[in-house]
C-alpha cells in the first residue's frame, strides 16, 4: 500500500511531531504533501532521503490526496477541512471543530476504535487532556462504570504552540537571575507577557484558553465534559474539569476523581489499567514511583499512578495520569486514527 499523504499546518509544533511519527512507525507515504500559512510556505523540510517544500493551502494541491493530517486551527479547519473531503481525502482533525457534530465519529483507537468506521470524510482527534484522561480512565470504566468525574489539568505550554514555550523560556532566564522577586520581596520584571495573560515563569494559573460569554467554565473545561461522555459512550457521565496552565514545555498531567457504580479496589484498578494498550502503570509512590511531565514527554505511553481509594464520593477513586500533549494528545493518535481507517499495522 502507498498512500498520499497530506499535513496541513505542517510547520507548528503539531505538524512536525505528526511528520515524525509517520516516519518512526513507517506509515507507507508514496507522496508527501506539507501545507502552512503563506508566512511558512516555501520552507523545505527534511523527509526521510529527500526535501519537501512546503506551501500555501490551496484546493489545487489538495486533488488526489488520500489522507490529509489536519492539524490547524478550529478556524482554519471550518473552512478548509470540507474542502479536503470534497477533493477526496479522508481527513482526520485536530481541531475542536468538528467533535461536537454529532455526524463526525471522536476516536481514541484503544477505547472506541468502532466509531471511525462511521465517518464520512472526517474522524475528530480528540483535545490533547481528554486524550490523557480517557486513556487513564477507560479500562476503569469498563470494570465499574463510572457515573461521576472531576478532573484538575495541569497543561503544558506546548498545547497553545511555539509561541508559548518560546514566552516561557525567554520569562524563566530573566527570573531566574531575580531571587528576591520570586520570593515576592520586590517587583519580577520578565517583560509583558503576550501568549498568556500572566506571566508563567516559575507560576501557574487556573485558564486556560478562553471563558466564553464571561462565564466561570473555560472552552478547555468545557471539552472536556463533551469529549469524555462522547468517547466513552456515556451521556450520562457528570464531569467536572478544572484546567490549569504550568511552566512546562511538553507533557499534560492530570489529577482524575472517579464516583463508580459499585466498588473497585485499588488492586483491581491497577491490574485493569496496566492490561490496557497504551498505558503503563507507574504506581509505588513511597519509592518516589509516579507520573510525571518529563516522563511522559516524547514517549507514546499514558502513564498511571497515585491509584487510590477516595472516600470523598460514593466508590471513589483516585489517579494522577501524564501524557505527551504532543504525541498522544495529539499526532501519535491523530496517525493511530489513520491506520485504522486504512487498515494499516502499527510500525512501532
Amino acid at each position: 500500500m502507498s498512500l498520499r499523504v497530506g499535513i496541513a499546518g505542517a510547520t507548528g509544533v503539531v505538524g512536525e511531531t505528526a511528520l515524525s511519527i509517520l516516519a518512526q512507525r513507517g506509515f507507507p507515504v508514496g507522496e508527501l504533501r506539507l501545507f502552512s500559512s503563506a508566512r511558512s510556505a516555501g520552507r523545505r523540510v527534511t523527509w526521510q532521503d529527500t526535501e519537501v517544500v512546503v506551501e500555501e493551502l490551496s484546493d489545487p494541491r489538495l486533488r488526489d490526496l488520500d489522507l490529509v493530517l489536519s492539524c490547524v486551527g478550529s478556524d482554519t479547519a471550518r473552512e478548509w477541512v470540507p474542502r479536503m473531503v470534497a477533493a477526496g481525502a479522508v481527513v482526520v482533525d485536530n481541531s475542536s471543530a468538528f467533535r461536537q457534530d454529532p455526524g463526525v465519529p471522536l476516536v481514541i483507537p484503544e477505547i472506541n476504535p468502532e466509531a471511525a468506521g462511521t465517518h464520512a470524510g472526517i474522524v475528530a482527534n480528540p483535545n490533547c487532556t481528554t486524550a490523557t484522561v480517557c486513556m487513564a480512565v477507560a479500562p476503569i470504566h469498563a470494570s465499574a462504570r463510572i457515573a461521576a468525574m472531576t478532573t484538575t489539568s495541569y497543561q503544558s505550554v506546548s498545547g497553545t504552540g511555539r509561541e508559548a514555550m518560546e514566552e516561557l523560556l525567554d520569562q524563566v532566564r530573566k527570573a531566574v537571575d531575580q531571587v528576591p522577586a520570586l520570593r515576592g520581596e520586590e517587583p519580577l520584571d520578565v517583560g509583558e507577557p503576550h501568549v498568556y495573560p500572566h506571566p508563567l515563569a516559575f507560576n501557574l494559573f487556573p485558564h486556560c484558553e478562553s471563558f466564553p460569554d464571561g462565564g466561570d467554565t473555560s472552552t478547555e473545561e468545557q471539552k472536556m465534559v463533551f469529549e469524555t461522555q462522547k468517547i466513552l459512550g456515556s451521556q450520562d457521565l457528570r464531569v467536572h474539569a478544572t484546567s490549569v496552565r504550568v511552566p512546562v514545555l511538553v507533557g499534560h498531567s492530570v489529577s482524575v476523581s472517579v464516583s463508580l457504580d459499585r466498588e473497585l479496589p485499588p488492586d483491581e484498578a491497577r491490574r485493569a489499567i496496566s492490561g490496557f494498550p497504551g498505558v503503563r502503570v507507574l504506581d509505588r509512590p513511597g519509592e518516589a514511583v509516579y507520573p510525571t511531565p518529563l516522563q511522559s514527554a516524547g514517549i507514546d505511553e499514558v502513564l498511571v499512578g497515585r491509584i487510590r481509594r477516595n472516600p470523598a464520593v460514593p466508590n471513589g477513586l483516585s489517579l494522577f495520569a501524564c501524557g505527551d500533549n504532543l504525541r498522544k494528545g495529539a499526532a501519535l493518535n491523530a496517525v493511530q486514527i489513520a491506520e485504522l481507517l486504512f487498515g494499516i499495522g502499527t510500525g512501532g
